[in-house]
């Protein structure tokens, strides 16, 4: 459905965002040994350029990934810092009150990590539309069904991971901008932070379930192929068909969703990479 090239190491130590260099060498990882990719890899008749949902993923992922260190780092902070009020100082015995409980630096942490990955999520329902579509997935079958114009194949289930998306983008908008004054003005700026982890919590969850599409949508048409995948992308599809079996007839998707956002939630795929073929 894309080519592998854009993942090719040069590419990414010419913009040396870790998070994008470590998304491109998984993606590489993942893909080494593939014989799907390598009967297309020399073919230029085809397409000039891939989707930007494709070519651009280790930016876009990478960038999440980024986004998640700096948040960590933000987290890690502040479970070592003294946030009580007032602050009591043991060598002198003085009594300060101060501003150190204020949530400030944790809202802004969260409603940056809502916004990368609401984008993730984004990212990833444009690739499901793509494997749905037969003009842009390179030969596999409409919506994946097993007997177009008889089953639906996933087309309703994509109505569910775009569903989530634009939810998301609603969700995605910081809290972390708003502030409700209280106790006689007294506290006239909070940072809202309950509230922008409370928002964070549902994307996560949603992402999770987004993602799910797109790993039963991408194990679906694999099967559809009569070469093998990569080692490391056939142990995801694995994984993935431990708790989904292939789609044959129409059925509801809520089962196979949730126990694939199960699995990701759990960490089943994060160890499953291949050492890179150079």
């Amino acid at each position: 459905m894309g080519s592998e090239r854009p993942f090719e190491k040069r590419i990414h130590d010419l913009r040396p965002h870790p998070g994008q260099a470590r998304s491109a060498e998984r993606i590489r990882n993942l893909l080494a040994g593939s014989e799907i990719s390598a009967s297309h890899r020399d073919d230029f008749t085809h397409k000039v350029q891939d989707a930007y949902s494709l070519r651009c993923a280790p930016q876009v992922h990478g960038a999440v990934r980024d986004t998640i260190t700096y948040a960590t780092d933000v987290f890690n902070r502040e479970l070592g810092a003294v946030v009580d009020n007032p602050i009591v100082f043991a060598d002198d015995g003085d009594v300060v009150s101060g501003g150190n409980f204020h949530g400030q630096p944790l809202a802004f942490a969260m409603d940056f990590l809502a916004i990368a990955v609401t984008e993730l999520g984004s990212i990833s329902e444009r690739r499901t539309d793509r494997l749905l579509d037969p003009d842009r997935s390179s030969g596999l079958t409409p919506f994946l069904a097993t007997t177009p114009g008889v089953s639906s194949g996933y087309m309703i289930t994509q109505y569910t991971a775009a569903a989530i998306v634009a939810e998301n983008k609603v969700l995605a908008h910081p809290a972390s901008v708003e502030s409700i004054p209280t106790s006689g003005l007294q506290e006239d700026h909070v940072s809202m932070g309950w509230g922008a982890a409370r928002k964070l919590g549902v994307v996560l969850t949603n992402t999770a379930r987004v993602v799910a599409v797109e790993l039963m949508c991408a194990s679906q048409g694999v099967e559809q192929r009569d070469l093998d995948p990569a080692p490391g992308t056939g142990r995801v599809k694995d994984v993935v068909r431990s708790v989904c079996r292939p789609l044959v007839e129409d059925r509801p998707p809520g089962v196979d969703i949730e126990s694939i956002a199960a699995l990701i939630t759990a960490g089943a795929f994060s160890d499953i990479e291949e050492t890179e073929h150079e």
